[in-house]
């Protein structure tokens, strides 16, 4: 993709022009039932959420969501941990550093937090989350689940807890495997989206061969 904008990078919590991005993802439309997205963003924006968006002139072409342990989408517990809910950049977009863009301003927003966590996939059918892309942005893996997709039955994944420590003897953050098995409600692009249609506590199964 060639430009000639410089990228920015607009904090869409505190701001009204591109606050419909608060309820959907920047590579879809706005989900016909956002009923758990507002539940999410009611509890999580006081606790300290932020979704960013990169631009180019009035393009958006990249996001970064990211809150508090306490109030992220994932079951991630640790003290005064940052979790990455998700980062992503437009395949079009592609080549010209924005990943890592995003991720510095979220770093230098949250310069005392001890760290950053998030999760990593494995050998999931979608382009997102896939733990080479988050080793590429700083992050380690610290351990590992296997499981299979209850409703849609493809191949087993795994699914991955990833660390970037910020702090000297900062104390990496754990996880909830059990409460990971119930995937994400938060957000309808997400690979562990766990559908309101789907009657059933858990969309996730470890996999036992």
């Amino acid at each position: 993709m060639k430009h000639t904008f410089t990228a920015r990078i607009v904090d869409i919590t505190r701001t009204e022009k591109y606050r419909r991005y608060l309820y959907r993802c920047i590579t879809g439309p706005p989900s016909k039932q956002c009923s758990r997205r507002l539940e999410y963003l009611r509890q999580a924006v006081p606790k300290g959420f932020h979704k960013k968006l990169l631009l180019l002139g009035e393009q958006v072409v990249g996001q970064i969501e990211y809150s508090p342990a306490e109030a992220s989408c994932y079951p991630i517990v640790g003290e005064n941990v940052v979790v990455m809910n998700c980062v992503w950049v437009l395949r079009k977009a592609g080549g010209h550093g924005f990943g890592k863009m995003l991720l510095k301003d979220m770093m230098e927003a949250e310069r005392d937090a001890s760290g950053f966590a998030t999760i990593a996939l494995e050998n999931h059918w979608s382009p997102w989350f896939r733990k080479h892309q988050m080793e590429k942005l700083g992050f380690k893996p610290l351990c590992s689940i296997c499981v299979r997709h209850k409703a849609k039955r493809r191949r087993a994944f795994n699914v991955y807890l990833m660390w970037m420590p910020n702090a000297k003897n900062a104390r990496p953050p754990r996880w909830n495997q059990q409460k990971l098995l119930e995937g994400v409600t938060s957000c309808t692009a997400h690979p562990l989206y766990h559908p309101q249609t789907y009657g059933p506590k858990q969309i996730l199964e470890i996999n036992r061969a």
